[in-house]
């Protein structure tokens, strides 16, 4: 998501789903689309604290000591506000649909609502979209980790000469995440100028958030195939497929069952917003269950279209178990970054 390329990492809105596979009633708590634009934008701006009670109410059911959010972005604030307008001008890359911002705020006061929301641990999602940014986005993401102590310092990269110089100090420095993103970046996740810096990552056991499937619009390098690739020659890579892998669900479940350091971030999924048109299939609910240990929370806070707490009820409404829902909440991520 970085300069007038970038693109969100996720769909984009209709009306509440009907006839879902995830539920198309909606339960009692659950948000649709039209009430995202009211939260947290009263006449004083101040955001609900009747959302962060009703979030401190979803933790207290299942008695966590918090979330972990492994999808949130912070970026250089220049950099974010073209973001948004990226997704305000309905950019080619969200499909040219509507996407309202919830959480148009200054970057202390979303740090400050991520707390109030009891999120112990979450991530500064950037990434290139051209040769040459990785760089200074690390060193911005490194300064931030070290005046963020409850953000994952995160790092990012891009096929290009020396990228695995960079990884490397990014590495040696204390990225504890890494973001990519196939559809912003145009490249293919298995070009040769990655190998060496998957290879080290593979060998530091550090994760990598990785935007690739072809939601909420394919791009030429989306979809599952290339990340097979790269699986095949760094099988023990940690990847984290964002967004379940919309709308490739399926396909991408099967590389996490066959690669045991494979897992998938809810990132969009299952919510009424993304229900819509891209419905996660109810014949693969079975096989996210018995995948429970390696689901994480995701959000694309503060980019998402509806209230923070819709995706934590649309993973609730799945009705796949108390201890389901903890690890994927907490228990997974918290294990994982050793938090």
């Amino acid at each position: 998501m970085n300069d007038h390329r970038t693109a969100p990492a996720g769909p984009a809105e209709p009306a509440p789903a009907h006839g879902s596979a995830i539920g198309s009633a909606q339960r009692a708590g659950s948000a649709t689309p039209g009430d995202a634009r009211g939260v947290g934008e009263g006449a004083s701006g101040e955001v609900s604290s009747a959302e962060a009670d009703e979030v401190r109410r979803f933790r207290e059911r299942l008695d966590l000591p918090g979330l972990v959010d492994v999808h949130t972005h912070f970026m250089p604030e220049r950099v974010l506000h073209k973001v948004w307008n990226y997704f305000d001008t309905n950019g080619p890359l969200i499909g040219g649909l509507e996407w309202p911002i919830t959480y148009r705020r200054e970057e202390a006061e979303r740090t400050t609502l991520l707390r109030e929301f009891g999120v112990r641990a979450f991530t500064a999602m950037l990434y290139p979209h051209k040769p040459g940014m990785a760089t200074w986005l690390n060193a911005w993401a490194a300064d931030f980790a070290h005046r963020t102590p409850d953000c994952l310092h995160t790092a990012t990269l891009f096929p290009e000469p020396g990228v695995e110089t960079y990884v490397r100090e990014a590495v040696e420095a204390g990225a504890r995440v890494f973001k990519a993103h196939v559809q912003v970046g145009a490249y293919d996740p298995a070009d040769e100028l990655l190998q060496q810096a998957w290879g080290l990552l593979a060998d530091a056991g550090i994760p990598v958030v990785i935007h690739c499937g072809s939601g909420p619009a394919p791009g030429k390098h989306t979809g599952p195939e290339a990340i097979a690739r790269v699986l095949a020659r760094h099988p023990r890579l940690r990847l984290i497929v964002a967004h379940m892998g919309m709308p490739e669900y399926e396909d991408f479940l099967g590389l996490a069952e066959r690669y045991e350091e494979v897992r998938l971030d809810t990132t969009m999924a299952f919510t009424d917003f993304t229900e819509q048109f891209m419905p996660f299939p109810p014949r693969a609910l079975p096989r996210i269950a018995a995948l429970g240990d390696r689901i994480l929370l995701g959000s694309d806070f503060p980019n998402i279209p509806y209230p923070y707490v819709h995706q934590l009820h649309a993973l609730e409404r799945l009705d796949l178990g108390r201890q389901w829902l903890r690890a994927v909440c907490h228990d997974n991520a918290a294990r994982l970054f050793r938090v």
